[in-house]
């Protein structure tokens, strides 16, 4: 058994970054940019007023009057320009006429007609926008960078239809075993109904890959070589089930069959120890183990970092959290222990307290974790106040 760490560092050299593709704005929400996107203009990309007022020249002092010569508002200039004495009606947005420096709001004017007079509690500020006070053109967004809503209003307002995005990698998952049947089908009497293969497609779909559920492979090495055959073009294959070493077992033995290149088997982590990895052709293939807990929970710490890993994104392993120990535990033995927990808030770090069922069978439990408390490999007993590492679910 190698530890976690390790496992992971083997898993991430099997992967390389996928290429790019341009997509339209309205499809980059949660894609990963490829190469940095360049502002083709100044935003704002004039000296706009930022309030409702007049433009004037200045320098301004309570009592000062001028005259209002036109009007300015968003999307509508005013062609002239401004001297001494005169003001110009503006409104948030537009742009800043020639010979004006300053807007005074309008809650500080007197009007009369075509006069105003201001009042005895200016603004200190100018109002006024300066041209790529945002940004310039030629700024830069730096890939890679996985794009939020904001981004999106960013490279809008840079004046770009289409973003540079890594390719969604595409991941096959391929559920096997004789006891499994689909949601909705009637189990056997020696059957249960697949599960975890929902749960990691929801995970890795939304960690921005594109998901191919292949069906059930059953327990025969033919079987097993057909779905295998199914997978042809996807960037990882997943399988759930089949790779511990009982005798109907066979993932490891039927991909080696097809050319696996086995990077591992096994590590020390508990749920998840029958983990294996390797490369299958021109996918990075991973078998996670077949009880619900130790398959999800090897998603978040393996499969997850993967799909990172092929978008292009730097950081990529899981970032464990403090939290504080809610009761005494005990010592974890040879094997990482990440154990389903509740979170408790509390002042500064919050508390968290492992459930008393640990099984990896435990969907129940799962469901209700919100946590997952990192029991280091060889760690004593913990007391309840001491400071641990958990990963967030």
């Amino acid at each position: 058994m190698i530890p976690v760490e390790d496992a992971l560092a083997r898993v991430l050299a099997l992967l390389t970054p996928l290429g790019p593709e341009d997509v339209p704005l309205t499809a980059a929400a949660g894609r990963v940019l490829a190469a940095d996107a360049v502002a083709r203009r100044d935003q704002p990309p004039f000296a706009a007023s930022a309030m409702d007022g007049y433009a004037v020249m200045g320098p301004v002092a309570p009592g000062m009057a001028f005259a209002v010569v036109g009007e300015a508002g968003a999307g509508h200039a005013f062609a002239g320009a401004l001297g001494p004495g005169q003001a110009l009606r503006i409104f948030t947005g537009a742009p800043m006429p020639a010979g004006a420096d300053r807007v005074v709001i309008q809650e500080d004017v007197t009007r009369t007609g075509d006069r105003i007079m201001l009042g005895d509690r200016l603004d200190r500020g100018t109002n006024v926008r300066a041209q790529g006070s945002d940004f310039a053109a030629g700024d830069r967004i730096a890939a890679p960078r996985r794009l939020r809503p904001a981004d999106l209003a960013l490279l809008a307002a840079m004046n770009l239809a289409l973003v540079p995005v890594t390719r969604r990698p595409v991941v096959a998952l391929i559920p096997t075993g004789d006891e499994l049947v689909m949601p909705g089908e009637e189990p056997g009497a020696d059957q249960i109904v697949a599960s975890n293969i929902f749960a990691l497609k929801a995970m890795a779909e939304a960690e921005g890959a594109e998901v191919r559920l292949l069906p059930i492979a059953r327990d025969t090495e033919a079987a097993l070589t057909t779905v295998l055959g199914l997978a042809r073009g996807a960037d990882l294959v997943v399988t759930i089930g089949g790779a511990s070493v009982g005798d109907h077992d066979l993932v490891g033995k039927v991909a080696a069959g097809l050319g696996m290149e086995r990077a591992f088997y096994k590590i020390a982590m508990r749920p998840g120890k029958p983990l294996m990895a390797g490369r299958l052709g021109q996918a990075a293939m991973l078998g996670l183990p077949g009880n619900p807990v130790s398959a999800i929970v090897c998603g978040h710490l393996f499969l997850l970092p993967a799909i990172r890993r092929l978008l292009g994104l730097a950081d990529v392993a899981p970032k464990p959290l403090r939290a504080v120990l809610a009761e005494d535990v005990g010592p974890t033995g040879p094997r990482t222990h990440y154990m389903r927990a509740r979170l408790i808030p509390g002042d500064g770090l919050p508390r968290i307290a492992p459930f008393a069922r640990q099984d990896s069978a435990l969907l129940g439990v799962l469901a209700e974790a919100g946590a997952l408390l990192i029991r280091p490999l060889g760690d004593g007993a913990r007391r309840a106040g001491d400071e641990v590492g958990y990963l967030p679910l």
